[in-house]
């Protein structure tokens, strides 16, 4: 892997796509700065041996054209505070101006250029866009995994004029790494945790995961799936009708090869969705009609904390129920302290994708797990097999 440690960055410009991709509010303040802290270590290692730095990202979703919202010098007191150091923003990207003073750049300096998605040519993955920011470094580093899955001009495209000085971050080493212990060199017994809303689009995960766990546990909403598949009466529970042969499919292709699937066996239903609806619990196979499954029950909490603490490699990706509302949250809770106990029982725990990580920076224990991954789609295609183009381009 071709990593920063040994590079020798002294006068040298490292061009760094980071991921600083953070929630904003309405006032323009950064509500979870996870992402911008999780740069911090490559940033430091580069100046203290030596090296200027010119940072990239983007910010949100911007129709094309500047937004003030997206602008990316609403991030710079925030990196300032976390790297302890000066920062310069840069009102764009490529032109003469800018790339006239990062040409110019004196040991120890740190610049930040404006949103890369003010710019189509970013996503499009524009050679000549990609060309004109490689002029701001002499080094490139990818240390965005966030963005690692898009075939853009910073992340893919961008590395090609950087033939013999490109690198993977401290950041995207990590990820990497952690990821892999998972896929390649697990210690049994191996579970994968997977939640959220839809079977489709986990199912290729799952199939994936089938040759590398022994076994998984499958809640939230696509769990209704795979009980309607099985002859259960879900009630007005999510489902995806597409799905149930997929979903029984999947069953037995994991019992031909040993691998156990979880249910849940109780679920906590609710007459609407809503925080303040009526609820209870019940059996997950028989929900009534005009009643849904929102979380999972005690007897399935304890069911799926037997299985997380016996075994030694465990993968957590996506909630038990409707996190985001307090009366559906328990079983996403439990699940989160049961991989603490886990971890530090001496399991290996990975947490990745976003509700997942949100429930365990929430909870305050994301530093009593092994690995909270800080990408969410790029993380989730890993898990898949396929191959992300801003890995490829540092690996060729």
């Amino acid at each position: 892997m071709k990593t920063i440690s040994d590079v020798d960055f002294h006068n040298k410009r490292a061009l760094i796509r980071v991921d600083f991709n953070v929630p904003l509010n309405d006032k323009n303040e950064i509500t979870d700065n996870t992402r911008i802290k999780a740069a911090v270590p490559t940033i430091k290692h580069i100046l203290e041996n030596g090296g200027s730095i010119v940072l990239m990202s983007h910010l949100g979703r911007p129709k094309g054209g500047f937004e003030e919202k997206y602008s990316l010098k609403h991030i710079v007191g925030e990196l300032q505070k976390l790297i302890d150091h000066d920062v310069t923003f840069l009102d764009d990207c490529v032109s003469d101006k800018s790339i006239d003073i990062t040409k110019n750049l004196k040991k120890g300096e740190v610049i930040l250029l404006e949103n890369l998605r003010f710019y189509p040519e970013e996503k499009a993955g524009d050679t000549n866009f990609a060309n004109k920011l490689a002029q701001h470094g002499d080094i490139y580093i990818n240390d965005a995994f966030g963005t690692a899955h898009r075939a853009h001009a910073s992340t893919a495209v961008i590395a090609q004029y950087f033939p013999n000085d490109k690198y993977f971050g401290l950041l995207l080493e990590k990820e990497i790494k952690n990821i892999d212990v998972l896929l390649h060199d697990p210690k049994p017994p191996t579970t994968a945790i997977i939640g959220g809303a839809k079977v489709s689009s986990k199912i290729t995960i799952i199939e994936n995961l089938l040759e590398s766990v022994d076994q998984i546990i499958i809640g939230g909403g696509m769990a209704y799936t795979f009980i309607k598949a099985k002859g259960g009466k879900v009630g007005d529970s999510l489902v995806e009708d597409d799905y149930l042969e997929t979903a029984q499919k999947v069953m037995e292709l994991a019992e031909s090869k040993d691998v156990t699937i979880h249910l849940p066996t109780d679920t906590i239903i609710a007459d609407r969705f809503a925080n303040d609806a009526n609820a209870k619990s019940c059996n997950i196979y028989e929900i009534p009609e005009g009643w849904m499954g929102l979380d999972i029950g005690t007897e399935s909490i304890d069911i799926f904390n037997k299985v997380i603490q016996s075994s030694r490699t465990i993968l957590w990706n996506g909630p038990m129920g409707v996190f985001e509302m307090e009366s559906f949250n328990i079983g996403t809770i439990a699940i989160a302290n049961s991989l603490v106990n886990a971890t530090s029982n001496g399991a290996f725990t990975l947490i990745g994708g976003g509700d997942s990580v949100a429930a365990i920076n929430q909870l305050n224990l994301a530093d009593q797990v092994s690995y909270v991954s800080t990408g969410g789609g790029a993380m989730l295609e890993y898990l898949e097999g396929k191959e992300l183009p801003g890995i490829k381009s540092i690996t060729n």
